[in-house]
């Protein structure tokens, strides 16, 4: 007998990461698969809860600029109970902005998984200035206490046409290192969340960097075709970007 035939959900467990048929032991389900969600709850947990080393991260991309900004969160239980202040730079770091004009700037924001940052934004970056090398792009901006939306402050300093955050998004019980790209056409204070296109789930198990800045690269040229981008900019960037959009913060 086939191990199909004596787990039917065996061959679904293959083709996904969700938890599916996991049995049960009494009330709960069996203690293999209590542990492994307790796991699972703790480094979603420690995602949140990370610092990414920023200091390290400018070391690594050198030459390439870099400038660190912060919001205007004081700590991250702050950042937790006030995503207002997550998306305003503190007022200093704003006043350093300066430079410009630029295509596009890119910036790193920790959001909510530190270890998407860690594990995942340079190789995205790259991946995405390879794909752009015609375009003016702007110093790398590293923004710790982000939220999506300190973006269009950022772009707004830095005088972009175009702004786009990479920021860890909402780890899940399988995915704590989710990246996101965020793209915003003119940012300025006050953009809505409608106005912006997200790339989601970038991750080793997910979206592939190359996948990602090829959708990355195709927004930012129709968003510069067209003058806009959020729900207005519908995608079609061919076999590279199959898959929609969303228009949603992290």
């Amino acid at each position: 007998m086939s191990i199909v035939e004596l787990d039917p959900f065996a061959r679904f467990r293959l083709a996904t990461r969700a938890r599916i048929g996991l049995g049960r032991c009494g009330d709960g389900i069996p203690t293999t698969a209590n542990l492994e969600l307790q796991l699972a709850h703790a480094r979603a947990r420690d995602a949140v809860h990370g610092a990414v080393d920023f200091a390290a991260m400018a070391q690594r991309l050198a030459p390439r600029e870099t400038v660190r900004v912060r919001s205007r969160c004081e700590s991250r239980t702050q950042y937790l109970a006030r995503p207002d202040l997550g998306r305003r730079l503190e007022p200093a770091d704003a006043a350093r902005l300066e430079g410009g004009p630029f295509d596009v700037v890119f910036v790193l924001g920790d959001g909510l998984s530190a270890a998407a940052i860690e594990h995942h934004a340079e190789a995205a970056l790259g991946a995405c200035l390879n794909r752009l090398g015609d375009l003016k792009v702007g110093p790398v901006v590293l923004a710790e206490q982000a939220r999506v939306a300190l973006g269009d402050e950022i772009g707004e300093g830095l005088q972009a046409r175009a702004v786009v955050i990479l920021i860890g998004e909402r780890p899940g019980l399988s995915a704590p290192d989710s990246l996101g790209a965020y793209v915003t056409h003119a940012p300025k204070v006050g953009r809505m969340d409608s106005e912006r296109n997200c790339v989601s789930n970038i991750h080793l198990d997910g979206l592939t960097y190359e996948g990602a800045a090829d959708r990355i690269a195709w927004l930012l040229r129709e968003a510069f075709r067209l003058g806009l981008t959020g729900v207005g900019l519908k995608e079609n960037a061919g076999s590279a970007a199959q898959l929609p959009t969303a228009s949603a913060p992290e």
